[in-house]
């Protein structure tokens, strides 16, 4: 026990080589925490996702510094996770517990027509629209476009009309 308290220290008395092997295993504890919490979490960056992250990253930074019992935190951490994976197979089930937590995708053109009321719900104007049309369309004009949509992750995707 003396050997982990000389080397981890306790409270926010910290000298730089336990606040290093804090943070070094923590970086462990956090990469596996995130593993755990699954690919959506660093992939797919909806705010159901980014809550994981700002929360892991906020409470693990408080047991290096030593703000924070060391092994307190790493357990908060593991609770956020294990929320979050709950939260996720919930939402297999429940689709309107998916939409309270991940929202909804929300159709923004259509059949030549912007629907102006849904891009006010979105905070969006046709320049942004368009500006997602030249990056996946690679052409300046809504010719060869069918559809466009906010999807729950936040990203504007461009739906081609069949040719």
């Amino acid at each position: 026990m003396d050997l982990i308290l000389t080397l981890f220290g306790e409270g926010d008395e910290l000298n730089a080589l336990q606040m290093g092997l804090r943070a070094f295993t923590l970086y462990l504890i956090a990469l596996l925490f995130i593993r755990a919490s699954g690919i959506r979490t660093l992939g797919k960056k909806s705010s159901f996702d980014f809550v994981v992250s700002i929360l892991l990253g906020a409470v693990l930074s408080r047991a290096i510094v030593g703000a924070s019992p060391y092994w307190a935190t790493v357990s908060a951490g593991l609770v956020i996770v294990i929320l979050h994976r709950l939260l996720a197979w919930l939402c297999l089930y429940y689709s309107k517990l998916g939409i309270a937590v991940k929202g909804e995708e929300r159709l923004l053109y259509c059949n030549e027509v912007f629907l102006e009321e849904n891009m006010k719900k979105s905070f969006l104007t046709k320049g942004d629209l368009m500006e997602s049309v030249r990056l996946q369309t690679n052409r300046n004009s809504l010719e060869s476009v069918e559809a466009i949509y906010l999807e729950r992750s936040g990203k504007i995707s461009v739906i081609k009309k069949d040719a």
